[in-house]
Order: structure tokens, then C-alpha cells, then sequence
């Protein structure tokens, strides 16, 4: 069995979502000092709905690809729903990824709930 699934090598090289939103109304921004991968991800929230995610991740190829599905995985849900994603589905969705590697979906899970606090705390929403 390879190391690193398919479509985690596939969303390591063809990240979706890469980049910064101007204005963005939540922006979070995790760190491993371990393995030195820093995550930052920006939300644009309309109607308690994920208009858009982008991020900009240094690290690792399985940082990457957990950044990039992670905001695939959020785009276009309720804020409720965006709340419950979990390191494990982000990992699930990637096809699995080794367990040396997992601290990486862990990353991309507490970007969005530093992303989604910041919009909490910026606009007095409860999320």
C-alpha cells in the first residue's frame, strides 16, 4: 500500500482554494511548532452560510492537502455544520493519511474554529 493515498497526492498538487479573501469575515491561523506547518484559513460568511474558504498553508504535502479539503469540505455549509467538521472527516475525505501525518487534519480542523471564532468575535454572532 502507497504511504500517501491518491487523492491526498492529488489535492497536494492541485490544491484548491489557495490564497487570501480581502475582508474576509473570519481569519484563522494554527501552527505546529513540532513540524513547524503554520495554517491560515479565511472565511467569507453570507447568511450564516461558507460562501468561500481559501487558505495559504507552509508545510508538508499532507498539510496542504488537508487545508485544500478541508475549505472543499466547508464551502457552501451552514455555519452549524462548518462547526462540527472533524480532523477525522478531513482525513477520511483524503482517503486516509498516515498516522505520523494526522496532526496535519488536526491543523486544518483548529483553522476553522480559530477562523470561526474570529467571525464570532468580529460581528457578536454566536456560531
Amino acid at each position: 500500500m502507497a504511504l500517501y493515498s491518491e487523492k491526498l497526492m492529488d489535492h497536494f498538487r492541485h490544491p484548491r482554494n489557495v490564497g487570501s479573501i480581502e475582508n474576509a469575515d473570519g481569519v484563522g491561523e494554527v501552527g505546529n511548532a513540532k513540524c513547524g506547518d503554520i495554517m491560515k484559513i479565511y472565511l467569507k460568511i453570507n447568511n450564516n452560510v461558507v460562501e468561500d474558504a481559501k487558505f495559504e498553508t507552509f508545510g508538508c504535502g499532507s498539510a496542504i492537502a488537508s487545508s485544500s479539503m478541508a475549505t472543499e469540505l466547508i464551502k457552501g455549509k451552514p455555519l452549524g455544520e462548518v462547526k462540527q467538521l472533524t480532523n477525522k472527516a478531513v482525513a477520511e475525505a483524503l482517503d486516509g493519511m498516515p498516522p505520523h501525518k494526522m496532526h496535519c487534519s488536526v491543523l486544518a480542523e483548529e483553522a476553522i474554529l480559530a477562523a470561526l471564532k474570529d467571525y464570532s468575535e468580529r460581528t457578536g454572532n454566536a456560531v
